[in-house]
C-alpha cells in the first residue's frame, strides 16, 4: 500500500501547550509541548481500506471519538517537537501498513531434543540431592 506522507500531513492538525520537564524558567513561559492531531474517518488521502487497517491496527491508541493523538515534549524547541512529533507520526503509519511474516512451524532437531533432556536429567538429580536424608 503506498502512503502519501505530503497528503496525510496537510489533515494533521497541531495543538500545542507549554511542557513541563527541562527548560527552567522557559517553561512556564513559552509553549514548546506539541500534539499532534489526526482523524483517520475524516481522511482523504487514505482509501477505505486503508482507514480500516489503521482503526484495527491503531484501535488502542484513538479516543473515543476516533482521534490519534502524538504528543512530543522531549525538546526546548516547540520546532523541534513538531519534527520529532511529524517522524513519530509517519513512522506509526508506515509500521501498520507493514504484513507480518507468517511464522513457519518447524520441528526441533534430534542434538536439540536430546540437550533438553540430557539438562533436565541433571537438573532432576541436583534436586535429589538436596533432599532431605530419612534416618529411621
Amino acid at each position: 500500500m503506498h502512503l502519501n506522507d505530503k497528503e496525510i500531513l496537510k489533515e494533521v492538525v497541531f495543538k500545542t501547550s507549554r511542557s513541563g520537564g527541562k527548560g527552567g524558567q522557559n517553561v512556564n513561559k513559552v509553549a514548546t509541548k506539541v500534539e499532534l492531531i489526526f482523524h483517520i474517518q475524516n481522511s482523504l488521502s487514505l482509501s477505505d481500506e486503508q482507514k480500516q487497517r489503521l482503526l484495527d491496527k491503531l484501535s488502542g491508541m484513538l479516543d473515543s471519538e476516533g482521534f490519534l493523538h502524538i504528543v512530543s515534549q522531549a525538546s526546548r524547541s516547540q520546532l523541534e517537537n513538531k519534527k520529532i512529533a511529524i517522524t513519530k507520526f509517519i513512522k506509526l503509519l508506515k509500521s501498520a501498513f507493514v504484513d507480518k511474516k507468517p511464522r513457519k512451524a518447524t520441528q526441533p532437531t534430534k542434538t536439540a531434543v536430546e540437550k533438553r533432556i540430557k539438562n533436565k536429567k541433571i537438573a532432576g538429580e541436583q534436586k535429589k540431592l538436596r533432599a532431605k536424608i530419612k534416618t529411621d
